[in-house]
C-alpha cells in the first residue's frame, strides 16, 4: 500500500505544471452551479459539434470573431496541432448599443473594435456566465491619451448591454463550455476580434462612402481591415503589435 502511494506521489510530482493546472482549472469551473448546469444540459450539443468537425473537448482551441453591423458572433476553431482555424458556430448577438466606430472613451457605450483575448472566466457574472476582454488593450490607451477609456468589457448572458456582446443565457451556456475546454487543453489566450461590419468588398465601399468625412474612423477601419483580411485569407491567428500612435501592425 505504500509502495503504491509512493508511485502515485511520484508520478503527480513529474507531471508537467501546466497539466495539472489545466486540470484543476476545468475542476475549479465545475464548482460552480451555473457551469455544471451547462454542462449538463449542452455538453452532448458541443461535443455533437466538436466531432463533426473533428474536435474534441480534450482538444480543441478557439477564436472568436464578432461583427457589430450584423450583430454575429462566429466561433472559429481548431486542434492544439493545426494552425487554422475553420468556423464551427454562429450566433445572433442580441442586443446592440452605440454606434459603428471603437471604444474611446469610458461610458460612451460603445462596443470595442479591434483585437482582443478572453482574460477573464465569471461563472458567477450579474448577467449569467461571462467572458472578460483585455480591453482597453495598448491600442485603445494610446488612442484615449489622457482620458479614461474605460473597461469591463465581456462577452456574456441576458440580453441588455452598454458596450457589451450579449448573447442570451441559453447561448452563453454554450459559449462558455467550449472556452473553459480551450482553457483547460492550454489556450492561455483565446483571441476575440471585433470589426464594425463584415468587411467584404462590397460592404467596404458602401460603409467608407458613407463615413466618409469622419477621417478617424474610416482611417481606423482601414487599419484594422488588414488583420482582417489576413484571417480570411488564412484563417489563421493574427499576429500584430501595436506602434505609438494606437495603430495594428501586421
Amino acid at each position: 500500500m505504500q509502495n503504491t502511494l509512493f508511485k502515485l506521489l511520484l508520478l503527480l510530482a513529474l507531471m508537467p505544471f501546466s497539466v495539472l493546472s489545466q486540470t484543476n482549472f476545468l475542476t475549479q469551473q465545475k464548482r460552480y452551479e451555473r457551469v455544471r448546469k451547462a454542462e449538463n444540459e449542452k455538453q452532448e450539443y458541443i461535443q455533437k459539434v466538436l466531432s463533426q468537425n473533428n474536435l474534441s473537448t480534450n482538444n480543441v482551441n478557439l477564436l472568436f470573431i464578432a461583427y457589430k453591423e450584423e450583430g454575429s458572433l462566429h466561433i472559429y476553431a481548431k486542434t492544439r496541432e493545426d494552425s487554422s482555424y475553420k468556423n464551427i458556430l454562429t450566433y445572433n448577438i442580441c442586443a446592440k448599443s452605440g454606434r459603428l466606430g471603437p471604444k474611446s472613451r469610458k461610458g460612451d457605450g460603445q462596443v470595442p473594435e479591434g483585437f482582443y483575448y478572453i482574460d477573464r472566466f465569471n461563472p458567477t457574472s450579474s448577467y449569467y456566465l461571462s467572458l472578460g476582454l483585455n480591453y482597453p488593450n495598448s491600442a485603445d490607451r494610446k488612442r484615449a491619451g489622457n482620458a479614461s477609456s474605460g473597461g469591463d468589457i465581456f462577452i456574456h448572458g441576458e440580453c441588455v448591454t452598454i458596450g457589451c456582446l450579449p448573447m442570451t443565457n441559453e447561448y452563453i451556456k454554450e459559449i462558455y463550455l467550449l472556452a473553459i475546454n480551450a482553457r483547460n487543453n492550454g489556450q492561455q489566450k483565446i483571441p476575440v476580434y471585433i470589426f464594425p461590419f463584415e468587411m467584404t468588398d462590397e460592404n467596404w465601399n458602401s460603409y467608407i462612402q458613407k463615413y466618409g468625412k469622419q477621417s478617424y474612423m474610416t482611417s481606423f477601419w482601414e487599419n484594422i481591415k488588414i488583420g482582417h483580411d489576413k484571417f480570411m485569407n488564412n484563417k489563421k491567428e493574427v499576429n500584430f503589435k501595436i506602434d505609438n500612435n494606437g495603430d495594428y501592425k501586421f
